[in-house]
């Protein structure tokens, strides 16, 4: 979502490497480079203006330290007031238990996957029992859906199909999940495709009916600046608690990410970045900010590491790797260990300067088309690849959909990769030689689905 934004940011810093001190002349353009990119990622121009005026007076006359460019200085300014106006400080829920939360916002935000997507997050987090109500009564196959995302991950649930008072309807999921001992109880409410104050005063009926202790707006991130719209007569009607931003893994310009919290006062609590029920974890101000201005986000990939992939298998790997004895059926498991951290563009965005890196179109089919091909081999030649001749090589085409020249390239490239192993196994000596010979290889491709 904040790549254009990344790369105007960078380029607007870019002018202020090699100046002995900051400045308000070489800061003016910067800062309007600055003003720009936020306005052209639909952030609201009042916070961009005040955004842009909190930095400049830090910047302005500040001696560059020793060893550090200005840019990086200004970077680092930037970063903090990113982070102020992303929301800094806690923005955890409430400790009661049973905790209740009611989520609510548009039609089309997300409410129901988003209610699905929070109760796995809350068991992931402690909670033993979380438990969801259906309290949307208008969207055909609302409740059906909840249902269904409430087996699949095993969560409590309850919903009434015939009745239409929608107050009673919680009031009744409240007592369900009570006596089920929910320690965690949420509520997925209707929405409408603008607001309405039949939906306002829905929602107020059930709201005075199960006193929640968490009142959270679904708002899709890809509004833009009607998401702050709606998020500001949300919260004058209910006094929300907290936001829930979705589609955040989309191209929108990002704006209602970096406004919301300026405009509304209303904290940013979690956010939805796929359409999977894992797709969804806590906002970090820091990270953000991080991410947004090229820096990465390693703390971030390395709890999506912690949480997918399996130490022991890890060290397995690594050990085969340092004695150069890894074959097909060791890749095929590395691969699909890569795939539950999500997307390779996803991943790239966690890496610190490699967010603006635009990985080729139909990298990720590619990687599809990979594993086609090594699921279409037999154990025993996974194993050992040698055995793989121009029949057996026919066969594995068809068998995968592919062509023999994709089945040829991949067995190619992972020849190389294999002597490359040899090559780090041979220490000093073989590691120059590995460098020459990636030296060599730049320009002609890297190993397929990577």
């Amino acid at each position: 979502m904040f790549e254009s934004l990344t790369d105007k940011l960078s380029s607007a810093l870019r002018h202020l490497r090699g100046v002995g001190q900051l400045s308000e002349a070489n800061m003016a353009e910067a800062l309007q480079e600055v003003r720009t990119a936020l306005l052209a990622a639909d952030v609201h121009f009042k916070v961009a203006r005040e955004f842009v005026e909190r930095v400049q007076a830090q910047c302005v006359g500040q001696a560059v330290l020793k060893g550090v460019a200005p840019g990086q200085q200004v970077v680092k300014i930037i970063h903090d007031e990113l982070v102020r106006l992303l929301g800094e400080g806690a923005t955890g829920l409430s400790a009661a238990r049973p905790l209740r939360i009611l989520l609510v916002g548009l039609h089309g935000s997300g409410k129901t996957t988003s209610t699905a997507k929070l109760g796995k997050l809350l068991k992931k987090r402690g909670y033993t029992t979380p438990f969801v109500v259906g309290c949307d009564v208008y969207r055909p196959a609302a409740i059906d859906q909840l249902e269904i995302l409430a087996q699949q991950e095993a969560l409590g649930f309850y919903a009434d199909r015939v009745s239409k008072d929608v107050p009673a309807i919680g009031a009744a999921g409240l007592a369900a999940a009570q006596a089920a001992n929910a320690d965690a109880i949420l509520f997925d409410t209707a929405g409408r495709l603008q607001i309405d104050q039949g939906l306002i005063e829905e929602v107020k009926r059930l709201s005075a009916r199960i006193s929640p202790d968490e009142i959270l707006l679904v708002a899709d991130g890809a509004l833009g600046q009607e998401a702050v719209n709606v998020a500001k007569a949300f919260h004058e009607a209910l006094a929300l608690t907290g936001l829930i931003l979705t589609k955040l893994d989309g191209d929108a310009r990002g704006g209602a990410a970096l406004s919301i919290k300026s405009i509304t006062g209303v904290p940013i609590k979690f956010v939805g970045t796929g359409e999977k029920t894992g797709d969804f974890d806590t906002f970090h101000p820091d990270r953000l900010a991080s991410r947004i201005l090229g820096m990465g986000d390693v703390v971030s990939l390395v709890e999506k590491a912690q949480e997918h992939m399996d130490e022991k298998e890890a060290e397995r790997m690594a050990e085969k790797m340092r004695k150069a004895d890894f074959n097909l059926e060791d890749f095929l498991a590395q691969m699909r260990q890569m795939k539950k951290l999500g997307s390779i563009q996803s991943i790239m965005g966690m890496m610190p300067g490699m967010s603006g890196m635009q990985i080729p179109d139909g990298a990720e089919a590619q990687m599809g088309r990979t594993e086609a091909i090594i699921l279409s081999m037999t154990p025993q030649e996974r194993r050992k690849p040698d055995l793989l001749n121009g029949s057996r090589r026919k066969r594995i085409a068809d068998g995968s959909g592919t062509k023999i020249v994709e089945v040829n390239q991949l067995m190619k490239q992972f020849q190389q990769m294999q002597q490359m192993m040899k090559m780090m196994k041979g220490g000093g000596s073989g590691m120059k030689k590995m460098m020459r010979q990636m030296e060599a290889m730049k320009g002609k491709g890297g190993f397929p689905g990577l």
